[in-house]
């Protein structure tokens, strides 16, 4: 699989996808959305097995620095509407993959770039990330749901200053405050993110996905997330999966979920 502007790599069916554009800070255009959108809507079916996917940024000083201004400096209302709509649907995938999928932040993570990261599940942050979103100073707001996910990890207020101040914060405040999972050394945030992956793997595969699912519902509120609960617990019994799961435990051994 070739993209412009992302290189795969394939560690043990954990994918790694590295925004390959170093010298734009891997901002995200026009074409980093297009490489997302393909992998995870059809790419990712070149990896039958895949356990789980790590996103970073290229280099050492960015995840990915916002979006890339230059692109829409002549956009109409229109069009710019029309940018934030493909914001929200190839985040709102990455979101909702039936795979874990994890920010390796490794530098700046602004505007559109900490949107991303906030679309993944999980996110690493290492020493020299940088979390914010500076769109007020452009007179804008944030235009990929940031303004919906940040509030829902740190709750209004921490957002809202967040938001209006666009104050960057580092890895350890990050993690204070539940925006990242965890703080690591330079360098050590793809491997502690494959290290997650490969310990969510031992599980059931068809179990994890519906927990993305119904978290998903409870945030969204695309339904009542306490019946989807009820109607998902349901329908996962007596399936092959469960019933390994449940014999494993009865006989005291590790549950054989995956077969690669």
């Amino acid at each position: 699989m070739n993209l412009s502007t992302i290189l795969i790599e394939n560690q043990n069916n954990v994918i790694i996808l590295t925004i390959n554009r170093e010298a734009s800070l891997n901002a995200l255009n026009k074409s980093v959305f297009d490489d997302l959108d393909y992998f995870f809507t059809k790419g990712h079916l070149d990896f039958p097995h895949i356990k789980g996917v790590v996103i970073t940024g290229s280099g050492t000083k960015a995840f990915a620095a916002g979006a890339d201004i230059k692109e829409f400096m002549d956009f109409t209302a229109e069009q710019a509407q029309a940018l934030s709509k493909r914001g929200h649907d190839v985040f709102d995938t990455i979101e909702g993959f039936h795979v874990p999928v994890i920010a390796a932040v490794n530098g700046f993570a602004l505007g559109g770039g900490f949107e991303l990261a906030l679309a993944c599940h999980l996110r690493i942050a290492g020493e020299k990330a940088k979390f914010g979103l500076p769109e007020v100073n452009l007179g804008l707001v944030p235009g990929y749901a940031g303004t919906q996910r940040l509030h829902q990890l740190i709750g209004k207020a921490k957002a809202l200053e967040m938001l209006m101040t666009t104050d960057m914060i580092g890895a350890e405040e990050a993690t204070k405050l539940g925006i990242a999972n965890h703080a690591v050394a330079a360098g050590e945030e793809v491997p502690k993110a494959i290290s997650i992956i490969e310990k969510i793997a031992t599980k059931g595969p068809k179990a994890v996905a519906k927990v993305i699912e119904l978290t998903n519902i409870f945030y969204n509120g695309t339904e009542n997330g306490f019946s989807a609960e009820q109607r998902i617990f349901g329908s996962l019994f007596r399936q092959p999966e469960s019933i390994e799961g449940i014999n494993a435990f009865l006989e005291k051994r590790t549950p054989e979920f995956r077969k690669s």
